[in-house]
């Protein structure tokens, strides 16, 4: 009796949930969307939030009238202050996963700033464990939230590279993936994904791609206004099929794809209905 009542009988007994022949029965069925009234929208620390009041206090007057129309997790990112950091953390010969939290502060800092803006509207900033664990009855309480859009890997970080891969798109992803939200919305200061680099020496000729996948972004060549690693993670998807990236500098952009229209690029991610 002392033996038997230590023990639970169970398929996993001696296995691993990386044994495909085990996972096979769940892991083809889609799981529970939490949230699936969620809108999520990431800002860009670069892109709009070291622009300053000019390009600061529009956003956040868009994002003001949104809130009647819709639920937000508002996520930022960091900007040159995390550029940076990283630049005096290398030359100190810090490893990866000790500049990824340290530049996930600069986001928050970020966040902290819309949130102070949005606060009359009872919009406030939460951090990762409120967004893991109390978003809901957060969002009961207010139309929108805002948090960091950097992934908490912090010292967990994929040691592949000298500096962190998953930054703010990607956790953004990440979060509105696993909430399966009703979609996601990365607000940058250019229209969307180019085929060559708009800012770059041939930006004259740069051509708006209004549509792609994420395996095509894998073997695409040159800059990108989003994460390296987002492609990657999209072709994991499974709940959010595609996400759009709008230029937040023209107003009305963010409305018009909080409400479904193409006005930026469309990328399309593994996921599939069912």
């Amino acid at each position: 009796m002392t033996n038997t009542i230590k023990h639970v009988t169970s398929p996993l007994a001696r296995q691993t949930l990386l044994d495909s022949e085990l996972t096979r029965p769940v892991a083809g069925v889609r799981p529970i969307r939490l949230l699936p009234w969620l809108q999520v929208v990431k800002i860009g620390g670069r892109a709009i939030m070291d622009r300053g009041a000019e390009a600061i206090l529009p956003v956040v007057d868009e994002l003001r009238k949104l809130l009647p129309e819709h639920r937000l997790l508002i996520l930022t990112g960091a900007g040159v202050r995390a550029r940076h950091l990283y630049s005096v953390g290398l030359d100190l010969g810090l490893p990866v996963g000790s500049l990824a939290p340290l530049a996930a502060t600069e986001a928050g800092q970020n966040g902290h700033i819309l949130g102070a803006l949005l606060a009359p509207d009872g919009v406030s900033y939460i951090e990762h464990p409120t967004v893991a664990n109390q978003l809901a009855i957060h969002l009961q309480a207010a139309r929108g939230v805002v948090s960091s859009g950097f992934p908490p890997y912090h010292h967990h970080e994929f040691p592949t590279s000298r500096l962190p891969i998953h930054r703010a798109d990607t956790g953004a992803f990440l979060v509105a993936d696993a909430l399966g939200a009703a979609g996601l919305t990365i607000v940058e200061d250019v229209d969307g994904v180019y085929d060559v680099d708009p800012s770059g020496p041939n930006g004259a000729q740069a051509k708006l791609i209004r549509e792609t996948t994420s395996a095509e972004l894998l073997d695409a060549q040159g800059t990108l206004p989003i994460d390296r690693a987002l492609p990657e993670v999209m072709a994991t998807a499974r709940h959010i099929e595609r996400v759009q990236i709008v230029n937040g500098l023209v107003p009305g952009r963010i409305t018009a794809a909080l409400r479904g229209e193409h006005v930026g690029t469309i990328i399309h991610t593994g996921a599939r209905r069912n």
